[in-house]
């Protein structure tokens, strides 16, 4: 999908199983991509896969293949420093999609044992830079959910279709992306018997 949206084949890091580890995405995230973005640059981040709250803080992280919920702090990544760290680059634009929840109430979302699901606002408090939009598959009291004819998250399936079918010839807005995305996996989580609402924060361009 990367390389049909114009991106080249030695610009896109795939980082999947047991290479999908806090290491592997710090080293790529916090020491690649400095030196390989520049001024005009489009800097597209996905993830799909599970999240975490810290039940004590709120905070929402990343639980890569080698994470424990139980040791957040140093074995998972926080949205916090994703962010920071994206923001840091000289990017033009910077479009960040996960797929992925933070409720810990199941679905893609995990909690350490023995302790209780926490209602997140998931990065509300979470300050972005001007030059960036997140799409998330959730909100932060939500589980994700699977589309299993096409073997992906609702959210990715819709996220990208919406990117096939909009985006063919030019430029579209995140917001026209949103529009499409919103109504889509919430149409198909309610046939899960379920509720899944995507949200949008951020520039309203890329």
């Amino acid at each position: 999908h990367l390389r049909a949206a114009g991106f080249p084949e030695r610009n896109i890091i795939l980082l999947t199983g047991e290479n999908a580890t806090r290491t592997g995405m710090q080293k790529y995230l916090e020491e690649w991509l400095p030196r390989n973005v520049g001024a005009d640059s489009t800097v597209f981040f996905y993830y799909s896969g599970h999240g975490a709250p810290d039940t004590r803080t709120g905070d929402a992280y990343l639980v890569p293949w080698d994470g424990d919920p139980q040791f957040l702090q140093s074995t998972a990544y926080s949205l916090k420093q994703v962010y920071a760290s994206l923001s840091a680059l000289k990017a033009r634009e910077i479009v960040v999609a996960l797929d992925a929840c933070f409720s810990g109430a199941g679905g893609r979302s995990v909690i350490a044992k023995g302790l209780r699901p926490l209602v997140t606002k998931f990065d509300e408090d979470i300050a972005l830079d001007r030059r960036m939009v997140v799409f998330a598959a959730a909100s932060g009291d939500e589980v994700t959910g699977m589309d299993e004819e096409h073997g992906h998250g609702l959210f990715t399936y819709y996220f990208l279709k919406g990117l096939n079918e909009q985006i063919p010839k030019g430029h579209t807005t995140a917001a026209e992306l949103y529009g499409y995305l919103k109504p889509k996996v919430q149409d198909a989580a309610r046939r899960q018997n379920r509720e899944q609402t995507p949200i949008m924060r951020g520039a309203s361009q890329f």
